[in-house]
């Protein structure tokens, strides 16, 4: 498996577990104007988990790129939400605002990383 693809699946399978394992943190960056918190994280992690899993085998691989990459167009929203929040907030330090902030670009190269395992033969 290519460096970078199973960086993202590590990355991925990760996160996906921490959805299940503390999904408070998860919960708080929804945006405020969708319902069901809780559900979508879960749905969230069910769907990093399963990308990564799908990314794992090179059989599946194709179909966990186009998972992935949809998942991390369907996330930005709540990433772009949490630097809103941080940003306001008054207790964050500045390195957590500054990470926050650094974070939305950093979507792009996982992406790439996303289409390109998309890309893979079947």
């Amino acid at each position: 498996m290519p460096r970078d693809i199973k960086f993202l699946t590590v990355l991925l399978a990760g996160a996906g577990i921490l959805h299940f394992v503390k999904p408070e943190p998860f919960e708080r960056i929804v945006p405020k104007q969708l319902p069901y918190k809780k559900e979508l994280v879960y749905a969230s992690g069910v769907v990093e988990v399963g990308s990564a899993i799908l990314l794992a085998r090179p059989q599946t691989r194709h179909w966990g790129g186009r998972l992935a990459a949809l998942l991390l167009i369907g996330v930005f929203p709540a990433n772009v939400q949490m630097t809103a929040d941080v940003l306001q907030s008054r207790k964050a330090p500045t390195w957590f605002k500054a990470g926050t902030v650094a974070r939305l670009p950093l979507q792009l190269p996982l992406l790439r990383i996303a289409r390109k395992a998309a890309r893979t033969p079947q």
